[in-house]
């Protein structure tokens, strides 16, 4: 690729995914200059035209590349808008209006966490998966308590929460989503 070998030559760090690229420089003089020269050798050397509205000059922290963005501390992370689109898919996965059995909601979840974990397996910062995890569990226990409807209470018994703590959070005023983080 000619555009990647002279920026190689001209001692510029980059990334490159597809037809993406971001390109890393040191100082914000530097950062003005480029953008101005790639896409001229891209227009004139390879015919190519940049899209001027995702093209920007910002620092790392602040872009996202194939769904990865990173740290202040230029640690990897899972972008914002990745976060987002995940939590979608879940909770189209869960939705509640959808009458099926908690086995199989689980196994799509399965099958659809294990793949984005592969994606995004070797980020930095960790911390966000244990939220996501978390909250995931949280809309399982939701949407079970959603199914179980009026026998809550037998359903609690079952694994053994004793009687009156399952009678409290079973004739709780609360909903599905606030019942989902009680003890039971």
């Amino acid at each position: 690729n000619p555009l990647l070998d002279n920026l190689k030559r001209r001692g510029h760090r980059f990334v490159q995914y597809a037809d993406d690229c971001n390109i890393y420089v040191k100082s914000k003089r530097a950062g003005s200059r480029v953008p101005g020269s790639v896409s001229r050798f891209l227009r004139c050397h390879l015919r190519l035209s940049v899209n001027e509205a995702k093209s920007a000059v910002n620092r790392p922290s602040r872009r996202q590349f194939p769904g990865f963005t990173f740290s202040p501390k230029l640690n990897r992370r899972i972008g914002v808008k990745s976060i987002k689109r995940f939590k979608y898919r879940i909770r189209e996965i869960t939705c509640r209006i959808r009458g099926r059995r908690i086995e199989l909601i689980v196994k799509e979840l399965r099958r659809f966490m294990l793949g984005w974990q592969g994606y995004f397996n070797f980020i930095q910062v960790r911390y966000i998966l244990k939220e996501l995890d978390s909250w995931v569990k949280r809309r399982l226990r939701c949407y079970l308590w959603k199914q179980w409807g009026c026998r809550g209470y037998r359903e609690l018994k079952k694994p053994g929460v004793s009687r009156d703590l399952a009678w409290n959070i079973a004739k709780s005023a609360h909903g599905p989503w606030r019942l989902s983080r009680s003890p039971g």
